[in-house]
């Protein structure tokens, strides 16, 4: 039954995705403004991917066309995919924290600072503040959740994208 609402509305199914981008997006905002949790490098580029999956999920909900609902829904699959890999490295730094921890610079300063070149190997490396666990929800951390909702995201898109090429 479930299903069948993919086949029947997809265009809800990915109006749906972007506005849970969109709410996720906000709490983050809140737990750095409201409670004072400062984002990481690792957050930040998961922040990037979840503005790329609203953006591709929303923009794919408002077109007609089977080709570029099937275009769209991959390419937020692949955006989905990204930002789960950063969420689970993060994770893996969480569980497994380097034995050398160092604050490093922040994403901004990175990316300012030194080519893109060496500043990406930089930011997927972690520093001291992506091992560090602020605020956690059913024994999940913040990359805990973020993993499991790009990988949800990302699964939606990938069902999305099926069942409508075998529609054909």
């Amino acid at each position: 039954m479930f299903l069948t609402y993919f086949d029947a509305m997809p265009r809800r199914v990915l109006a749906l995705i972007a506005a849970a981008c969109v709410a996720m997006l906000a709490f983050g905002l809140y737990l750095q403004h409201g409670l004072g949790l400062e984002p990481c490098p690792m957050c930040i580029v998961q922040r990037y991917a979840l503005i790329g999956v609203a953006l591709l999920a929303g923009l794919t909900a408002f077109t007609k066309s089977r080709g570029l609902l099937v275009t769209g829904s991959a390419l937020m699959v692949l955006m989905a995919g990204f930002g789960a890999f950063v969420a689970a490295r993060q994770s893996f730094l969480q569980w497994y924290p380097p034995e050398v921890a160092s604050c490093g610079r922040d994403f901004y300063g990175m990316i300012e600072t030194f080519p893109l070149k060496r500043a990406i190997p930089m930011i997927f490396k972690g520093s001291g503040d992506c091992t560090k666990i602020d605020w956690t929800f059913l024994g999940g951390s913040i990359a805990n959740w973020s993993f499991v909702c790009f990988v949800v995201m990302g699964l939606v898109g990938l069902t999305l994208m099926v069942r409508q090429l075998r529609a054909r």
